[in-house]
């Protein structure tokens, strides 16, 4: 039987060994002595992914990101390239039939390799970002199975450590076509191995005699979007030996529900290719009226078509296919005349940007597809809608892309250029950049051509805080010149024939849709000539974002803060010794300086304080007494600090800002800053600072001025809306409300409204809650809620440290759905403590809509209930209360879920936890009487129990409710 048709990835069953200890030659390997995993040195291998990921599957050596295991290991700057050489095997069938052809094809190695199948030898040449494709047609064994081992050499120039540190190390790794922050950064430690493997994916392709080449997918638009063209154009390989007649034959279509699959255009086009040649083909556009458009995310649903595109040949039939997920859309950008920022259009609409820095998602390479998927839909979670890839990581994976396309993350891809390693640093490094410029520049165009169909990816740019050397730079200038069409505006009246005959079909440039900017802080961002006025890196008191001189540029690509995470992570990646909490130095000048524990010190911990600049923002709440305490308050802060950030951004959108990346959104090890969920994937309380403060519809207290704003980044005007303000103080009375109602707020705006006034009334109390609601006034439908804990000025916020032993009442109403591995879990929780009374509210506000605050409140839990009832169905596992008993009234403050497995062995000090989860909303606070609906989503392993428990200020023990 002929094999089918197409593309099988490699896998499983892979074997590695040092090359050192392995006495056979590649050809010996692969004919008369195939290795076995029970004969070392051979052992299972992680492929994808690097020596190191092996190595420590395999237990040979401790786990890097834990405590200080990393100082344990070797580094290749002290062991040589010799001792992270590796062989590594696997076997496969493959038989084909008349006609037919295969290659083997490594989407990416570091660094270089020797390929030897069935005792044939082919090399990979250098280069961590190139993809590589053998013809094994004519070596495989047809009767039996097929023998593989790859040799992987590292890194040409993997560089010393200096015993200080630094970014990126010596910066000798700056010399290769490589990711650089695998020498160290001071959010880092080094990776001993340098990334050496098969880090991305191995496959086999099967084709008959025309194979399918990286087509390239452009969608044009006319007539304010109504009319929208599809060019393509296709690379087409004959590799037989004679003239080949075949039929290109391309299909465009949507998924409506299931496998329901609905096909709007079917188009076949006949040629004839030369034996043994490459051609590109254009085919005739495909005309769409009026497409369902891919937006970002909080801008409208992202619509992807599938494109098919297939080659039969005569006398064979299919030869090939290949498929795609395309989104129609335009991104363009300009710098902005008001604000001097790069201001981003997505289909004509401008988009305020608020996303994140990315570095990869794991310092080994442990990519996969299901920690891709949790990664993206946390930054979408965060209302984030673009995410920077950092230049000293890497060209991003398919993979990657695919689940920003879906969730809606424009992303910034950098090439790999830094200004620490190329041009600046301790010692001063080479600002040439890799040594072999053409080889950079090949691994730059094989990338574009591998991720440019994805309409998720915004822009390139050349470096990090740095510019390619000219030559570099000059070519991918010219090699990523925009088309002209798309230098010309969305609404151009004129027909594709009046255009196209004029210039080349767009899908026949490299790229043409997107803008190369040559470096991060040039051309709209920072102050657009490459000087140093990103950042800062450091706590901030929260007000200070809001202050006319904290940043003066139009779009800041880099500003970062703190990022502690949860206590049980702590417990989770280090041992006792790196429980320890920082120590508090109070220095001469008044400032508190924090000296954390060397572990902490080793993952780069940033401290709550900058003495000299910003007073410890801990230490408010109370000196920490343990872990737990410490990792509590921490969370308090991070949430103040990002949502501050991003409110002050958002508060001066188009007036003085079109955009923020915050350094850094992750990870990609157990590091501790900058980061809104650890490695293990926990979320810090930054994480919901943000999303709450990046809502597309958005009410929050502007902390300078405190005028309450209303940020609307929708393309509708809001009208008929109006804002809730209520005022709670710690013994759970409503110290103050107004309702200011019958406001319209334009669209892509940020509108000021009134004055919170409660500071300046009479007898403030000096800790208080804020709760702001937005509504609309026809049916109370909540549009934004804003909790913010607040002092006096001059003040802090100690009186919360008794407010813990207040036993606030709670009633958790849940609904279980169970498919497979996978749960969701339906809350309503509410604050079951004595709400105000509407006559005293009435009384000490003089306000005539208060009994209307309470009328809606209870028509709230009334339809939050139907709802709980109306989603009642035998897939669930029926509705269940549980209700924590309190005898006060007051605020449930700082409330937080978590997910654990159901275990009755549990070992002291054992992670229970249940990871990734994600949460509608979590670190969340309930005035009395209020309800709120949280949505849970995670998989389990089989044969586990999940349960899931809440805690809070003041529920500090924890209590399972579900």
């Amino acid at each position: 039987m002929a094999e089918e048709i197409g593309k099988r990835v490699l896998d499983k069953g892979w074997l590695a060994a040092r090359s050192t200890e392995v006495h056979l030659t590649g050809v010996e390997l692969t004919t008369t002595h195939p290795p076995t995993s029970d004969h070392p040195p051979w052992m299972q291998a992680v492929v994808p992914g690097t020596v190191l990921a092996t190595l420590v599957k395999n237990k040979l050596v401790p786990d890097p990101f834990y405590g200080l295991e990393n100082q344990a290991i070797l580094d290749i700057g002290d062991s040589g390239r010799e001792y992270y050489t590796f062989w590594f095997f696997t076997t496969f069938e493959c038989k084909l039939s008349m006609n037919q052809h295969a290659d083997l094809n490594f989407r990416a190695i570091n660094y270089s390799g020797e390929v030897y199948l069935n005792g044939h030898n082919v090399v990979l040449p250098k280069g961590m970002f190139r993809r590589h494709s053998i013809d094994i047609t004519n070596i495989l064994n047809p009767n039996s199975e097929n023998l593989l081992a790859v040799l992987i050499y590292p890194p040409d120039h993997p560089g010393k450590i200096p015993p200080e540190g630094g970014q990126g190390g010596d910066h000798e790794i700056g010399k290769d076509v490589a990711a650089q922050y695998v020498e160290g950064w001071d959010w880092m430690a080094p990776i001993r191995d340098r990334n050496t493997g098969i880090w991305d994916e191995v496959s086999l392709s099967v084709t008959g005699p025309v194979k399918i080449v990286d087509p390239h997918l452009v969608s044009t638009f006319f007539d304010n979007y109504t009319r929208a063209y599809l060019h393509t154009t296709v690379e087409l390989v004959n590799k037989s030996n004679s003239v080949v007649d075949c039929s290109v034959k391309i299909q465009v279509g949507t998924e409506l529900e299931g496998d329901i699959f609905l096909v709007e255009h079917l188009q076949t086009q006949h040629l004839s290719i030369p034996a043994g040649s490459n051609i590109l083909y254009t085919l005739p556009e495909l005309f769409f009226y009026k497409p369902n458009l891919w937006w970002p995310n909080g801008m409208g649903k992202q619509s992807l078509y599938n494109v098919e595109i297939t080659v039969d040949v005569e006398d064979h039939g299919e030869s090939d296919s290949w498929s795609q997920h395309f989104g129609f859309r335009k991104i363009e950008s300009h710098i902005d005349i008001d604000t001097g920022g790069r201001l981003f259009k997505v289909n004509g609409e401008p988009i305020f940007i608020r996303g994140g820095n990315w570095i990869l998602s794991d310092g080994l390479l442990r990519l996969s597809k299901k920690r891709y998927k949790a990664d993206i839909k946390f930054h979408a979670d965060m209302n984030f809608n673009m995410m920077r890839c950092w230049g000293g990581g890497i060209a991003e994976r398919p993979d990657f892309y695919h689940y920003c396309d879906i969730y809606g993350l424009l992303v910034w891809q950098e090439f790999w250029i830094t200004g620490d390693v190329d041009g600046r640093g301790v010692p001063v490094s080479n600002p040439n950049g890799p040594l072999d410029h053409d080889l950079f520049l090949l691994c730059a165009r094989d990338t574009v051509k591998l991720l440019r169909n994805h309409p998720s990816l915004a822009l390139w740019v050349g470096g990090n805080e740095q510019v390619p050397p000219d030559d570099i730079n000059t070519a991918l200038k010219n090699d990523l010149q925009l088309h002209p069409y798309f230098e010309r505006p969305a609404n151009c009246k004129h027909s594709v024939k009046e255009i196209f005959p004029i210039f080349r079909d767009p899908s026949e440039y490299l790229d043409g849709t997107r803008i190369y900017i040559q470096g991060s802080m040039w051309d709209g961002f920072a102050n657009g000539k490459g000087d140093f006025t990103d950042g800062p890196y450091e706590i901030q008191y929260p007000e200070n974002f809001f202050k006319d001189d904290f940043y003066n540029y139009g779009f800041n690509p880099e500003v970062g803060s703190v990022g502690m995470p949860v206590a049980a992570t702590i417990r989770a990646t280090m041992p006792r010794e790196g429980w320890q909490i920082p120590l508090f130095n109070t220095m001469p000048n008044g400032y508190v300086e924090e000296v954390p524990n060397p572990i902490w010190e080793y993952h780069t911990y940033i401290p709550y304080s900058k003495p000299g600049k910003v007073h410890d923002q801990i230490l408010p709440y109370g000196t920490p007494k343990d872990l737990d305490d410490f990792c509590l308050k921490a969370q308090l802060v991070n949430y103040i600090q990002y949502r501050a950030l991003l409110e002050g951004w958002t508060s001066r959108m188009w007036s003085k800002y079109t955009g923020v990346l915050i350094w850094k959104t992750q990870n990609p090890w157990t590091g501790l800053r900058g980061q809104f969920y650890d490695h293990l994937h926990e979320q810090t309380a930054g994480f919901y600072g943000c999303r709450c403060a990046a809502e597309p519809i958005h009410v929050q207290l502007n902390l300078m001025t405190y005028l309450i704003e209303v940020v609307n980044t929708t393309s509708e005007d809001l009208s008929d809306v109006a804002i809730e303000v209520s005022v709670w103080d710690l013994e759970g009375a409503c110290q103050y409300y107004e309702v200011f109602d019958k406001l319209t707020v334009p669209s892509k705006r940020t509108m000021p409204t009134f004055e919170m006034k409660y500071p300046k009334s009479e007898n403030p109390k000096p800790v208080y809650f804020l709760l702001l609601k937005l509504y609309k006034m026809s049916d109370y439908e909540i549009l934004s809620r804003n909790f913010y804990w607040l002092h006096l000025p001059g003040g802090d916020y100690k009186l919360l440290e008794p407010y813990k032993k207040r036993q606030i009442p709670l009633k958790i109403t849940s609904l279980t759905f169970i498919r497979g591995s996978s749960y969701e879990v339906r809350m309503h929780i509410e604050n079951t403590s004595k709400k105000p009374d509407s006559r005293s509210l009435l009384q000490s506000n003089n306000n005539s809509d208060a009994p209307l605050w309470l009328d809606r409140e209870k028509k709230q839990k009334q339809s939050l209930f139907q709802k709980v009832l109306k989603n009642f169905s035998p897939k669930s596992n029926g509705v269940r209360v549980a209700e924590i008993d309190g005898t006060e009234t007051g605020v449930a403050f700082f409330l937080q879920l978590s997910v654990h497995a159901s275990k009755k062995d549990k070992k002291d000090g054992e992670d229970t936890r249940i990871l990734p989860v994600h949460y509608s909303d979590n670190y969340f606070s309930l005035v009395p009487g209020e309800v709120m609906t949280v949505t849970l989503n995670f998989e389990v392993s089989e044969g586990i129990t999940p349960r899931v428990m809440i805690n809070g200020w003041n529920y500090q023990s924890g209590y399972t409710v579900v």
